[in-house]
């Protein structure tokens, strides 16, 4: 057999079949890749906020152009009947009123306590991490914990605030009543000074000491360089605090928590200088049952806080350092 008549391995394993037309899949950009991950990973939140905030946001808007009491079918559309009688409400001003108080009284008082806290444990003092973490616990007590211990604390009969008074031949004060509730009200919001304090410590840490060190060769007092470098850097520390502690301070419900009795029945038994806007709103809700007329002060107090958070943003746009520019394009 020459070699021209060797059958090839080819023709031993029988001829390849002839190869069908290419199957063109697309290909997946990575952006795409991209988006699909993140809100792949994003759709837990992106419903719950869906769920539970929108949705009751809407439904409560619905509300407030009724007369609905949260039991009865017989329910009315009154449209801005809610918003015209709000407006019209003495007692609506007047809450209005304690709360824009409470709020510009409360929030510099505890950036002030927070701050100078932080500037405590940021030196370098022995047991400084345990100094953290016991003017820390007190923020991680719960609303409700805190609103107890104060009420007890503070009890005209058995309180300790006047156990105290008593060794100094000092008469026993009504605490949880006027005029005295204000400023039990202003305690329970410095308690929780310890989250400004860990706020403020990571902003103090973020400074850079060489600013500090050139300060002091040049002969600046420690109350200089914290005046001129230490507040100018901490400034958008102190506007986010600022913003968020009057969010908070117009939502506080402790004066429910420090009220004698605690309920819908006893919240118009509450001192008058406690008498905030959110226990208005529990009152309508919980005490009188009006549903509609609760949630149209309630959404009134959403539109102030945008407004508030608004103007708080355009005062303080001339004088909050940023270390990168919050309005510079990528």
């Amino acid at each position: 057999m020459t070699v021209d008549q060797i059958p090839s391995v080819a023709d031993r394993r029988g001829s390849a079949p002839a190869a069908g037309p290419a199957i063109s899949r697309p290909r997946t950009s990575i952006a795409t890749r991209r988006h699909r991950a993140f809100y792949m990973f994003a759709s837990p939140w992106i419903i719950g906020f869906a769920l539970l905030t929108i949705a009751p946001m809407a439904y409560a808007l619905w509300l407030s152009f009724t007369t609905f009491d949260g039991i009865s079918p017989r329910w009315h559309y009154v449209g801005f009947g809610n918003y015209r009688e709000l407006f019209s409400d003495a007692q609506t001003w007047k809450s209005l009123g304690r709360t824009g108080l409470f709020a510009i009284t409360s929030v510099p008082l505890s950036i002030i306590a927070g701050l100078g806290l932080a500037v405590l444990v940021n030196r370098p003092l022995r047991a400084r991490g345990l100094f953290r973490t016991l003017l820390y616990l007190p923020a991680v007590v719960p609303p409700v914990g805190a609103g107890i211990a104060f009420k007890q604390l503070f009890d005209q009969n058995s309180g300790a605030a006047n156990g105290v008074l008593n060794l100094f031949g000092i008469d026993a004060l009504g605490w949880l009543a006027d005029p005295y509730a204000r400023y039990v009200l202003i305690m329970t919001v410095l308690w929780t000074a310890g989250n400004i304090m860990i706020i403020s410590l990571a902003g103090l840490q973020d400074i850079p000491r060489e600013l500090l060190e050139a300060a002091r060769i040049d002969g600046a007092s420690a109350w200089r360089s914290f005046r001129s470098i230490t507040v100018p850097l901490l400034s958008p520390v102190l506007l986010f605090q600022t913003v968020t502690g009057v969010i908070a301070s117009v939502q506080t419900i402790m004066p429910l928590l420090l009220a004698p009795d605690p309920t819908p029945a006893g919240i118009t038994a509450l001192p008058q200088s406690n008498y905030l806007y959110m226990m208005h709103v529990f009152a309508e809700y919980f005490a009188f049952g009006r549903y509609g007329y609760a949630s149209a002060l309630l959404w009134v107090l959403f539109v102030l806080i945008l407004v508030a958070t608004g103007l708080i943003f355009k005062a303080t746009s001339g004088v909050v350092f940023y270390n990168v520019d919050p309005e510079a394009k990528k």
